[in-house]
C-alpha cells in the first residue's frame, strides 16, 4: 500500500470499522472510501457491484457485519446468519470482479468449537460443534473464510483473513440488552453507581474465561497484515491471555469506581468454558497487541463517559 492506496473500509462507523480507519489515517493513509448504511446497504447485490464498479478501491477490509452478544444471537438467529452472508458473499464477489488488489475479511473468534484445545490454534477450525449460543454468526463468518479462500485458489485473489478475539473500545455498543459482555458491565456497574446501588447483578457463574483485545490493536493489526501477510490460512488476533468473567466483573468495577456488591445470576448461560487464542501465527508475522485490559477499560469507560447522552443503544 501507499498513502494513495484507494482503500474502502466497510462498516466504517461500527467498533471496529471506526479503529481501521483511526490507524489508516495516523498511518498516513489519506484516500480512504466510506459509506454509511444510508448510503450503501450492503445487503443490496446490485447497489453493491454498482459501488465497486464506480469507485474501483485498491484494497478492501470488511469490517461491516450484524453483531451482537448472546442474548441477541438467541433472540435473533435469523437475522445473523442472513445478513452475514449476504453481506460478505456480495462484498467478496464485487472485490475480485473489480479488480481489487488486497481483501481483507475480518471474523471473530467464535467460529471455533466450544470445546476446542486452549489456546486455541487456526488449525482447530472445523474440528467440533460450535457455541450453541453463537453459532448462527459463526457459521456465518466461517462461510467468509472459507469463501476469501475459495476465490483465493481459484481465481488468484488476494484476500486474508483475520480472526480477532473478544473486542472492546471506543464506539462500543453499550446497550443493555444487545451489547457484547464488557460494554454491558461498563454500563451496569456505571449506573449503579449514579444510583448508588447496592450490588451489580452479572450473568452467569463468573468462572467462565475470555480473552479481550483493545480495537485499536485490531486497527494497528489490519494495518500490518494488509501490507505484510498474503496467505491461505486465517490469523488470529489477540492478546493470548484470558481473564474470569468474575475477575473482568472486577476490573470493570474498579475501573468505574463502583463500591457496592457483585452478585452472580447463575439461572443465565456462561456460554464456552473458556476460549483464549494461540497468536503464536500473528506474532511471528510480526504483530503483538500493546495495550493491557486495565489500560484499555480506562480508555473506554472515558470515551463512554465523553458520548454518554449519544452513545449508541
Amino acid at each position: 500500500m501507499t498513502p494513495d492506496s484507494k482503500i474502502y473500509v466497510a462498516g466504517h462507523r461500527g467498533l471496529v470499522g471506526g479503529a481501521v480507519v483511526r490507524q489508516l489515517v495516523t498511518a498516513g493513509f489519506h484516500n480512504l472510501v466510506l459509506r454509511t448504511h444510508a448510503d450503501l446497504d450492503l445487503t443490496d447485490r446490485v447497489a453493491v457491484r454498482d459501488f465497486f464498479n464506480d469507485e474501483r478501491p485498491t484494497h478492501v477490509v470488511l469490517a461491516a457485519a450484524k453483531v451482537g452478544g448472546i442474548y441477541a444471537n438467541d433472540t435473533y438467529p435469523a437475522d445473523f446468519i442472513r445478513e452475514n452472508l449476504e453481506i460478505q458473499t456480495n462484498v467478496i464477489d464485487a472485490a475480485y470482479r473489480s479488480g481489487v488488489s488486497k481483501f481483507c475479511f475480518l471474523g471473530s473468534s467464535c467460529i471455533y468449537p466450544r470445546m476446542a484445545q486452549q489456546p486455541i490454534r487456526e488449525d482447530q477450525l472445523l474440528t467440533g460443534p460450535l457455541e450453541k449460543t453463537n453459532e448462527w454468526y459463526a457459521i456465518a463468518k466461517i462461510a467468509g473464510i472459507r469463501m476469501v479462500q475459495a476465490y483465493r485458489r481459484q481465481h488468484g485473489f488476494d484476500g486474508i483473513s483475520l480472526m480477532p478475539t473478544n473486542l472492546y473500545g471506543p464506539g462500543d455498543n453499550f446497550h443493555p440488552e444487545n451489547s457484547h459482555v464488557m460494554p454491558a458491565l461498563i454500563r451496569r456497574f456505571h449506573e449503579a453507581k449514579l444510583a448508588v446501588a447496592p450490588e451489580v447483578v452479572v450473568w452467569g457463574t463468573g468462572t467462565p474465561k475470555r480473552e479481550f483485545l483493545f480495537v485499536e490493536d485490531l486497527g494497528l493489526a489490519v494495518c500490518h497484515f494488509l501490507a505484510h501477510y498474503s496467505g491461505d490460512e486465517h490469523v488470529n488476533v489477540g492478546t493470548g491471555v484470558d481473564v474470569t468473567i468474575a475477575e473482568l466483573a472486577q476490573t470493570v468495577r474498579r475501573v468505574v469506581g463502583y463500591t457496592g456488591e457483585l452478585r452472580f445470576d447463575t439461572t443465565k448461560p456462561d456460554g464456552t468454558p473458556r476460549k483464549v487464542l494461540d497468536v503464536s501465527r500473528a506474532t511471528a508475522l510480526g504483530w503483538q497487541a500493546k495495550v493491557t485490559l486495565e489500560q484499555g477499560l480506562a480508555l473506554t469507560y472515558r470515551w463512554f463517559l465523553e458520548h454518554e447522552d449519544t452513545y449508541r443503544g
